[in-house]
């Protein structure tokens, strides 16, 4: 079985030959001492060779500049232009390779999300014809992921920051629904142009992380998650294709929401004390109908020692691979500490080679 076959199956939910593998690529940027363990999962892990499905959609009014602020940080300002006003938004910038953080969000009330509504749908046109070559270079070895970006419900919490979204679900719910509908329409034009011009059929979305526990409960799970995504996800799987979800968070009370809406596979489903969930307690909801991948946590990578990382892939396996299907063994997040590529190294070979040993 080919690592394209075996990737195409577990988002299929068909019997593999062992569990698909596969590492999150964020590296930092710049850094050598992760390029062996670049090549090492080149050469032995399924690979997803991303495309963005977002490239084609006429640009907002915007204005940016940036001012001093601090000796780690650069200040980016951005003025969005709408017929109603203007909205505005702060970023602080790394100046020394650092994650980058939100200072202030673009819909801070009521009066900045109708600004917002004024603002035309975008117009979407272009040649989509450059994920042929994506496609084809990954060849075997993996597939090509189409990403459809934030969903509606992630999209507008970023817009508005999660406690602004949080204190709006209760004081402004219509609005916050007005601003999700509004998404929705973009995200269902952006799926019909790429399934039109035969882009797929793997896609890719995320943003569902920001309305689960704990900071919301179930209810507005369902009335923005379930709600907002389920016209997407059927837009998709109606011209044959399959769509993966990334979502952190305390997975427990709304799992069955994420299988339920049709996600064919998610990732991380984490256990205690980062999520609250077990895999075999995932399994056991999401068995035949959503692929589990993860969920070996990020920070064991550079902590644990080979031996015990291999010992979690394998229990991992044995609670999640019985029925010989929808497994996708990953850590819970890119590698990411800078200078430390050699450190988690041998971590990153020991779960690598512990699935690979399931073949045999």
């Amino acid at each position: 079985m080919t690592r394209h076959e075996r990737l195409s199956r577990c988002y299929l939910h068909r019997e593999t030959d062992r569990p698909a593998v596969y590492s999150r690529s964020g590296f930092p940027a710049g850094d050598p001492t992760y390029d062996r363990l670049k090549a090492y999962l080149a050469e032995h892990t399924e690979l997803k060779a991303g495309w963005s499905g977002c490239q084609f959609e006429s640009g907002q009014p915007w204005e940016t500049h940036s001012e001093p602020h601090s000796a780690d940080f650069e200040r980016h300002v951005s003025t969005l232009h709408t017929p109603k006003g203007d909205l505005r938004q702060s970023r602080l910038e790394s100046r020394k390779g650092q994650p980058g953080l939100h200072e202030t969000f673009l819909i801070r009330s009521a009066d900045d999300a109708e600004k917002y509504l004024s603002l035309p749908l975008p117009q979407i046109a272009g040649d989509p014809s450059s994920f042929l070559a994506v496609k084809a270079a990954v060849g075997d070895r993996g597939i090509a992921e189409v990403g459809l970006g934030m969903n509606p419900a992630g999209f507008v919490a970023e817009l508005c920051g999660s406690e602004t979204f949080a204190l709006m679900s209760v004081t402004d719910r219509t609005i916050l629904h007005a601003l999700c509908e509004r998404q929705l329409a973009i995200m269902l034009q952006r799926v019909r142009f790429l399934v039109a011009a035969g882009v797929g059929p793997f896609f890719t979305m995320l943003g569902e992380e920001y309305v689960v526990p704990p900071l919301h409960g179930p209810r507005d799970f369902d009335d923005f998650n379930v709600r907002y995504d389920t016209p997407i996800l059927d837009a998709v799987h109606n011209a044959g294709g399959r769509v993966h979800v990334h979502c952190h968070g305390a997975m427990k009370r709304v799992l069955a929401g994420f299988v339920e809406m049709g996600v064919d596979v998610l990732h991380p489903f984490e256990p205690p004390p980062q999520g609250d969930i077990l895999a075999r307690e995932a399994k056991a909801v999401a068995r035949g109908r959503t692929c589990l991948e993860g969920n070996i946590q990020i920070h064991r990578m550079y902590e644990a020692s080979p031996e015990a990382i291999r010992e979690e892939t394998e229990q991992l396996i044995a609670d999640a691979f019985d029925d010989r299907r929808g497994l996708i063994v990953c850590p819970t997040a890119s590698p990411y500490i800078r200078g430390r590529g050699e450190e988690c190294f041998p971590n990153y070979q020991a779960m690598i080679d512990a699935v690979l040993a399931c073949a045999h």
